[in-house]
């Protein structure tokens, strides 16, 4: 880990630069379609079974719980559901 922060974001923003460069290469090689959600869509804090959705969730919270019709599953699960469908819309 760099101790000064600004420097390792922008050895972060660098590297996933270069990840998603890399993907949209291989994305118009093979005729692919890359889709990238906003920064901030919320695929969390969306329940992946009635679409309500919280409006804080920390990090600590593991499993998410729906408020609304009390459905749990595992938090990145849910997420990975949520942000599938808004693939496929």
């Amino acid at each position: 880990m760099l101790s000064n922060h600004k420097l390792a974001q922008a050895v972060a923003d660098c590297g996933f630069h270069e990840f998603k460069r890399q993907l949209e290469y291989k994305a118009k090689k093979f005729g692919c379609e890359i889709i990238i959600a906003d920064r901030f869509y919320p695929s969390s804090k969306t329940c992946s079974h009635c679409g309500h959705r919280k409006d804080s969730l920390s990090l600590s919270e593991r499993i998410y719980h729906c408020d609304n019709c009390s459905f749990e599953m595992d938090r990145d699960l849910n997420a990975a559901i949520n942000l599938s469908r808004l693939a496929k819309a």
